[in-house]
């Protein structure tokens, strides 16, 4: 079903003044064009329109990690101490951001700020046989982590939605063979939001189990992490394994690298058997033995993800959505006071959801054409249609695209084609 909406009826507003305790960019635009609204430091309510981002973005990672075969399911956020002290991670002096409560009885609980061990427990009780692998679980769902500073809007949350996926494989060479996978499949995800050709894979840190992790970093200059890239060959590394070593295995030279700010909007590890072995997970192989599961853990920050996409696509008038996440297609504007311009603009909205296109119908009384247009591109929407007592003269409807400065009247039906073939 097409989903429109009327501006009228929209409980949200929108707001001329900058929130006076908000630093990022994001949470500025996000705020003033109605998409969120603040709570506290690092805590954030999803209003409808920026829930409709935020489900297009949820769908695209859907789609893209179905794709290579994730099987998605739905965490709970109380955890169990017994489970995270298995493998040490119960102490706050090894995992500083652990939100803890406790139940009427004093029983000791968590919520989740990731879910590895969590989901081992439970997959010991799938897992037995080689036939059982390979499995690649995720989810789509609130994190809570107790962060000492969150003053990046929602890039940075205290309570944010990541996606989480985890592969289970009989073998290491299964395990990189999905890695390498997993790689593409996030790419995929940043090119369809808009962000791809700002994004690089950046070399990182593996810890212990294995050289490399990578994190998918998008260069904003309201970045926290700096990187060094080799532009002629669109490859990245984290200043944190910065080093000659490196540099001679990846065969670049120190004098090609630049240094940028960025923002990490994913992150993926080969995680060997740290959490499956403590879980006592194994599986019998074809022979009879016993044998380790090789587990790996890949995350999106999916308000992180929505967050940077308004920080690195944004001007001084607002937001610029990229088309298959905006909150609608096209922002339907009726001028003026005149009865016969609002009935005109009417029928242009009911055409244009007979033909299968999401419009947000700025249908409001006792507004002026320019307090109208700085919402249109505060709140960012792909394309812009007018209907006015002079559009109507010139025989058609305004269209233009947020990125434009000038537009150009054009029928309905040219209105209808326009919309359609660009999807």
């Amino acid at each position: 079903m097409t989903y429109g909406m009327r501006q009228s009826k929209l409980f949200t507003k929108t707001r001329k003044e900058i929130p006076a305790d908000e630093v990022s960019k994001n949470a500025e635009l996000l705020i003033r064009g109605g998409f969120i609204h603040k709570e506290m430091a690092g805590v954030y309510t999803y209003l409808p329109l920026g829930l409709k981002v935020l489900k297009k973005i949820e769908n695209i990672i859907r789609e893209e990690m179905n794709a290579i075969g994730g099987q998605e399911m739905i965490m709970t956020a109380l955890q169990k101490k017994e489970v995270w002290e298995k493998n040490g991670r119960w102490s706050d002096d090894v995992v500083d951001v652990w939100f803890k409560t406790k139940l009427k009885d004093n029983t000791e609980l968590g919520l989740g700020f990731t879910h590895d061990e969590q989901l081992v427990n439970l997959l010991t009780e799938y897992i037995s046989s080689y036939n059982d692998l390979p499995i690649y679980p995720y989810q789509i769902q609130t994190k809570f982590r107790n962060e000492l500073r969150a003053k990046s809007g929602i890039m940075r949350g205290r309570e944010f939605v990541m996606k989480d996926l985890y592969s289970f494989d009989k073998t290491e060479e299964d395990q990189d063979r999905f890695y390498e996978e997993i790689k593409k499949a996030y790419m995929k995800v940043y090119t369809r939001c808009g962000i791809g050709h700002r994004t690089y894979i950046t070399f990182a840190s593996g810890g212990t189990f294995s050289q490399y992790s990578h994190e998918f970093q998008t260069l904003a200059d309201a970045g926290e992490d700096n990187i060094y890239v080799a532009e002629d060959k669109g490859i990245a590394i984290n200043e944190e394994v910065l080093n000659d070593k490196v540099l001679k295995e990846l065969g670049i030279d120190r004098k090609d690298l630049v240094l940028k700010k960025s923002v990490e909007v994913g992150n993926i590890f080969k995680q060997g058997t740290k959490y499956t072995d403590p879980f006592g997970m194994a599986f019998t192989d074809e022979n009879g033995d016993k044998r380790s599961v090789y587990m790996g853990g890949y995350g999106i920050g999916v308000t992180r993800l929505m967050g940077t996409v308004v920080e690195v696509l944004s001007d001084d008038k607002g937001i610029i959505w990229p088309e298959e996440i905006a909150p609608f297609r096209v922002h339907l504007l009726s001028l003026g006071e005149d009865e016969i311009v609002l009935s005109e603009a009417k029928k242009v909205y009911e055409t244009l959801l007979e033909n299968g296109i999401e419009v947000f119908f700025d249908d409001r009384i006792g507004l002026s054409a320019g307090e109208k247009f700085a919402d249109s591109d505060l709140i960012g929407i792909p394309y812009r249609a007018v209907v006015s007592a002079r559009s109507m003269k010139e025989g058609g409807i305004e269209i233009k695209k947020r990125t434009e400065e000038k537009g150009q009247v054009i029928s309905e039906s040219e209105l209808i084609e326009l919309l359609k073939k660009d999807k």
